[in-house]
């Protein structure tokens, strides 16, 4: 069952991503224009997306190899000590958490009564921060944390 979670995380990362991109896009583009219902549905879908993930990652996080046995196995002052460890322990589990905290609260504003450009502005800053926190928490083949990794496990 782990290895089925792990697979819906990485495929969830690659819709979240596209997701921010589509919801990014658009707030650039339509900037001046109203904040319709396309809008909001992107930012649900994103925050929809971002919560499953977030329950996938808290089981990985407790079931898996890299979080809570870690711990357990090495101890906390040990863990935080090997960059790989400290890094699946809590470097990325605290960037994705404020990234799906700020995701919320983006879509929180395509609910305000505020106007349309200033829903558009908030969404972009918020969504744009969510995506940079993301693409620097997520073990990227390329870097050391993620070094041995496919693109698209399982593929």
């Amino acid at each position: 069952m782990y290895q089925g979670m792990l697979h819906l995380h990485n495929l969830l990362r690659w819709i979240i991503l596209i997701l921010l991109l589509v919801a990014i896009f658009k707030s650039i583009e339509d900037r001046n224009k109203p904040f319709t219902s396309d809008h909001r549905k992107t930012g649900l879908f994103l925050m929809i997306c971002a919560d499953v993930m977030l329950l996938v990652g808290l089981y990985q996080w407790f079931a898996g190899p890299w979080g809570l046995k870690s711990i357990q196995n090495n101890g906390f002052s040990n863990v935080m000590k090997i960059p790989a460890l400290r890094f699946f322990v809590a470097e990325h589990t605290i960037g994705m958490l404020v990234a799906i905290i700020l995701i919320h609260i983006g879509y929180s504003f395509s609910k305000k009564n505020i106007p349309d450009p200033a829903k558009h502005k908030r969404t972009l800053l918020l969504y744009g921060l969510a995506l940079l926190i993301i693409l620097i928490s997520i073990p990227w083949p390329f870097r050391e944390v993620g070094e041995g990794r496919a693109w698209f496990p399982g593929m």
